[in-house]
């Protein structure tokens, strides 16, 4: 860490000097405006005027990339805030991997199309803006639609239904759709100190909080699609389980399902209160998925694999609640309140 002097220009003006090699690095000369920004703690934070304008294009050469791999590149430039990613061939034309591996990129990221396209280059523009969402509101979307996803995997589950193991299954794509964007709202708010404002946040800090929470409610999404692919890969799609055990599956569920939402209101409401709630909720069921196992009767060691399938995947899904609960309190922690005060 450099240390730099203070010095008065003025009756009411103090001023400090740049680091050369920062400067360098940004371009910056004199006669530039960057923008300066007041953060909590007594923070001051500098910003270039590139810093504000950011990375706006991108180009990926797609010679030596194969078509898994070019289209993972697409993912990581649309998550970095490109706004324009273009696609090229240098040696030839793009073939018919390379042009399918971006048209299903293109599927799989909110606000991606295609603008240009000649045999040896493709443009795709992201139309997201991202003061058309808060990082809040798209956590709570993110977990209502794993809770959907569960709900309709657990009915699937209890009626022998691939329809609506199937419908499971298809709102997979639109989970990870959200979860793709808010990685893209993460980084850019990230790289650029200016967009935490406009996502709905006051600092960058809670942004290490927010990735590791929406990791964690896609994986409660993947976990509802395990329940659908079991009931859709069993015979006859049906898993058959006695009323009493499927009762208590299904209040297991809906106790799952109260701890996830309260797990997510605690991070976006910083609240320490409903931490504890979430908590204590989670310890009534942190041997569910043993007890109602160890109560099923004698039955074939496939369709015993198959509900355990179903019981890890709620169990886990509790557990991944708890780790959002877990953020939360360090979150609410972090400021005063009737808990805690910050000297």
């Amino acid at each position: 860490m450099e240390t730099r002097k203070v010095q008065r220009l003025g009756p009411s003006t103090l001023a400090m000097t740049l680091p050369a090699e920062w400067a360098r690095a940004h371009d910056v000369e004199k006669g530039d405006e960057v923008s300066v920004r007041m953060g909590g703690k007594g923070t001051l934070t500098v910003l270039p005027e590139s810093a504000s304008k950011g990375d706006s294009s991108a180009i990926i050469t797609a010679d030596n990339l194969e078509a898994e791999a070019l289209e993972r590149a697409i993912v990581a430039q649309y998550v970095l805030g490109r706004r324009v990613i273009h696609v090229k061939k240098t040696n030839g034309t793009l073939n018919s991997a390379h042009i399918n591996a971006v048209y299903k990129a293109e599927t799989q990221l909110m606000g991606l199309g295609v603008i240009e396209e000649t045999p040896e280059t493709i443009a795709i523009r992201c139309s997201v803006d991202p003061e058309d969402f808060t990082l809040n509101n798209l956590l709570e979307r993110l977990e209502n639609t794993g809770s959907t996803m569960r709900g309709e995997a657990v009915k699937s589950f209890a009626h022998g239904n691939p329809d609506l193991a199937q419908r499971a299954l298809n709102r997979e794509r639109q989970a990870n759709k959200i979860f793709v964007l808010l990685l893209r709202l993460i980084f850019t708010a990230y790289q650029n100190p200016n967009l935490a404002r406009a996502v709905g946040l006051s600092s960058g800090f809670p942004l290490i909080g927010y990735r590791s929470v929406a990791k964690n409610l896609e994986l409660t999404a993947d976990n509802a699609e395990d329940i659908a692919t079991t009931v859709v890969n069993s015979e006859d799609h049906l898993i058959e389980v006695n009323d009493t055990a499927m009762r208590r599956i299904r209040d297991f569920t809906d106790q799952v399902d109260e701890i996830t939402q309260i797990a997510v209101q605690s991070v976006v409401e910083r609240d320490y209160d409903k931490t504890v709630a979430a908590r204590s909720l989670f310890k009534k069921i942190r041997n569910r998925e043993t007890e109602i196992l160890s109560d099923l009767p004698d039955m074939p060691n496939a369709k015993l694999l198959q509900i355990r399938e179903v019981l890890v995947s709620l169990q886990h899904t509790a557990e991944y609640a708890m780790r959002n609960a877990e953020i939360a309190a360090n979150l609410a922690l972090n400021k005063q309140s009737s808990h805690v005060s910050i000297e």
